[in-house]
């Protein structure tokens, strides 16, 4: 039996969807389902293939609000869509993202397992969530998490 550091896991945070076409995707969730709009933008560069493993991608993306659920509409620019496997990248494809403890510890306890981290954790740069170390991990059949460590409260002195 393995040993176990405690970890734990805090909450679960958004869902993420890969779609074809955002605007297609956003037509759905706002007009469809009635979720509300919070934000759009993009992303590429490092940051993106490191958290996702789609080196060389840009990201068109939309965050959408159900009561109780966050959604992420992401529509991938630039790699290849195998035939094969499932990527995080292909229109369908959902991810969970947990927030937790300790990233780096929880990475380790889950390659036992068979899930494999995608690249380094990286850091967030701006906004709400900046400082958060965020990398996704893949298990032997497939499936992705994205795993969210916010960094630690600033100590009053």
């Amino acid at each position: 039996m393995m040993e176990h550091t405690a970890i734990h896991v805090r909450r679960a945070d958004h869902v993420g969807f890969s779609v074809a076409s955002l605007d297609e995707a956003l037509g759905f969730w706002v007009d469809g389902l009635g979720a509300r709009l919070v934000r759009t933008g993009e992303m590429g560069g490092e940051f993106l293939g490191q958290v996702t493993g789609a080196h060389g991608a840009k990201v068109r993306m939309a965050i959408v609000s159900l009561p109780d659920q966050t959604i992420e509409l992401l529509e991938y620019q630039g790699p290849e869509r195998p035939s094969e496997p499932a990527k995080p990248f292909d229109p369908g494809y959902a991810h969970l993202a947990l927030v937790v403890d300790d990233i780096d510890a929880l990475l380790v306890r889950i390659a036992a397992y068979g899930w494999k981290a995608q690249g380094i954790p990286q850091p967030i740069a701006s906004g709400v969530r900046a400082g958060t170390r965020v990398v996704y991990a893949v298990g032997p059949d497939g499936a992705t998490i994205e795993f969210m460590q916010p960094p630690a409260p600033a100590q009053v002195r």
